[in-house]
């Protein structure tokens, strides 16, 4: 197990959010302060709330660090602006060291598009795609369409957590999930459909631990409901693959984080077909960290028991952005944070800690 470089720093587990996931995100954030707490640390849980629009986000969360008076976060967020590299930005702005990638990379990895391009770029095989915007006429679906194929695959461009994706067959499906997603998004992946077995990767710290293989019963996607339905899916980990092939898929997760520049704990989520060919579907970031989730999953078979993993993420908190020439990084006392508490009157945030 890696010693935490942070041992003796007060920990702040940030968790909640503005986006679709606060509830996993919350789970995910107890688990990680629980295991922390058992290990000594000295740890606050900075629950972020959902209901906050327009300017008072960022305020909220700036007001949420003042309270703590954190030495390092912890980030336990998923989804839009947690896991797409705005709140990564505030802390690096705040001189607060932070678990995960950096915003560049967080940015990269949850657009899915920007994702696929850098795949391609680095010869990281990914499915065929299109996007479409929501100023895009829609009148005519079969034109949009053209000779793209049934089935495909109809996600958000920028959502996690699997949210709003769903298998069409027909043009009139396309255009109801089109609807669905520009819910949530302004702009819709349509991807080609591949009959193949979905497998996840962990990596940490630049090595690949092992790949799980994810079945949702009934046969259908791995999606939200899969994911978070107990009983919805099972698992085979390691996932049913020829040595040889098994290696193959480690190899390419851990390219495809190298593309988009990823550090720290990442889940790459991959298909693997009957034949000799897999895709990368996407990078996640910053993975759901319940003792059932994937990530552990995996990391508890290669020799890392939650807690040990926990420490480890926690160790590799740092700052991504190097300091001016000439001045250190402002720290959580520095004049950023106190001039933010004079903004304008911020609400409460929950904090709790352990």
């Amino acid at each position: 197990m890696r010693t935490s470089a942070n041992r003796g720093a007060r920990v702040g587990v940030v968790m909640g959010g503005w986006s679709g996931e606060h509830e996993v995100s919350l789970k995910t954030g107890n688990a990680v302060a629980d295991a922390l707490a058992r290990r000594g640390h000295d740890v606050v849980r900075v629950v972020v709330p959902k209901g906050s629009v327009g300017t008072a986000r960022g305020l909220d969360f700036l007001n949420a660090l003042v309270r703590a008076r954190i030495d390092v976060a912890f980030l336990a967020l998923h989804g839009r602006m947690g896991e797409d590299g705005c709140v990564q930005g505030m802390l690096e702005i705040a001189g607060i060291p932070y678990t995960g990638s950096s915003v560049m990379a967080s940015a990269l990895a949850m657009d899915k598009q920007k994702s696929k391009e850098l795949f391609l770029l680095h010869n990281v095989p990914t499915p065929p795609y299109y996007t479409v915007s929501v100023d895009e006429d829609l009148a005519d679906i079969e034109a949009l369409h053209r000779h793209f194929g049934f089935p495909a695959i109809v996600k958000p461009r920028g959502e996690g957590s699997s949210l709003g994706v769903a298998k069409v067959g027909s043009l009139f499906e396309l255009a109801r999930a089109l609807e669905t997603v520009f819910e949530l998004d302004d702009h819709a992946i349509v991807e080609r459909y591949i009959e193949a077995a979905e497998v996840n990767v962990a990596v940490l710290e630049g090595r690949a631990l092992g790949a799980i293989e994810i079945c949702p019963k009934g046969g259908g996607l791995y999606d939200y409901h899969a994911k978070y339905t107990p009983g919805a899916t099972e698992y085979h980990m390691p996932a049913r693959l020829p040595a040889a092939r098994y290696q193959n898929v480690l190899n390419l997760a851990l390219s495809a984080v190298d593309a988009l520049g990823i550090s720290g704990a990442a889940r790459v989520d991959l298909l693997v077909t009957r034949g000799e060919n897999e895709y990368v579907l996407e990078v996640n970031t910053l993975p759901g960290m319940t003792e059932t989730s994937l990530l552990p999953k995996i990391a508890r078979h290669a020799g890392y028991p939650f807690e040990d993993l926990c420490e480890t993420i926690l160790a590799g908190a740092k700052l991504h952005v190097p300091a001016m020439h000439g001045a250190g990084p402002v720290r959580r006392s520095g004049t950023v944070l106190k001039a933010a508490t004079s903004i304008a009157p911020m609400p409460e945030v929950e904090l709790e800690a352990v």
